[in-house]
């Protein structure tokens, strides 16, 4: 594994120093450098693990102004996490928030969930598609998705609306108690039962996932969900 510096593409900002956004990225070369663009408006740290990637993401996004780490082999989004909570610790984030690199989530959300989480005094603060009517994700997902959300809360200590949304708040004292060991998508679930027993207070935040035509177009939607609930059967 081996690490790049962003260039100062734009002056570095001190807004929301404390907290550092971990991007999974898989060739997303299309959009992350989008993504990262409008993070970098209120987030100075920003740091992509390019798990592997055969296109131009990791360039891209380190253009747009991100810090890259890269896998030299595609490891999976679990694995992904884990290297950027170690390098967002190392470096001594208070908090980090985990976004997804396919321009699902929106910025607002993770800085409104960021800001909860300062002002209330919380060490996770989970997004939630499902407590608002924002997200339309179509019936199968969401029979899906809500199957998951089922099976995660019946085996953990976490009651939750949706179990697996990318978009999450996690403060160190959290972050440091987790070790992913799922690599694939079942590290969703993983995450909320090493977050379950820490024991310290959470809450979730409605949030709005976008489901644009470049995310239909890759079959990403429904086959994410699917994914993830094979996972949660035969772990």
């Amino acid at each position: 594994m081996d690490s790049m510096n962003s260039p100062s593409a734009h002056a570095e900002s001190m807004l929301n120093n404390d907290a550092w956004v971990v991007i999974p990225l898989f060739n997303e070369a299309q959009v992350i450098g989008e993504v990262v663009q409008g993070l970098r408006g209120l987030f100075a740290q920003v740091v992509c693990i390019d798990d592997g990637s055969n296109d131009e993401s990791g360039t891209i996004a380190r253009a747009a102004g991100a810090r890259i780490v890269r896998h030299p082999i595609n490891l999976g989004q679990g694995a992904a996490l884990q290297t950027g909570f170690e390098y967002a610790l190392e470096r001594g984030a208070h908090y980090v928030v985990t976004f997804d690199a396919d321009g699902q989530h929106r910025v607002e959300d993770a800085l409104e969930m960021l800001n909860r989480a300062r002002n209330e005094g919380l060490a996770i603060v989970y997004g939630s598609r499902f407590l608002d009517n924002r997200t339309r994700p179509g019936l199968l997902k969401k029979i899906v998705l809500k199957t998951a959300v089922w099976v995660t809360n019946l085996t953990t200590r976490t009651r939750l609306t949706d179990a697996h949304n990318g978009l999450r708040v996690i403060r160190n004292d959290a972050l440091n108690l987790i070790k992913l060991r799922q690599d694939r998508m079942a590290h969703g679930t993983e995450i909320v039962v090493q977050l379950g027993r820490t024991g310290l207070p959470y809450a979730e935040h409605p949030v709005e996932v976008i489901y644009s035509d470049y995310s239909k177009a890759k079959g990403q939607s429904l086959l994410n969900s699917v994914n993830i609930l094979i996972d949660l059967i035969i772990r």
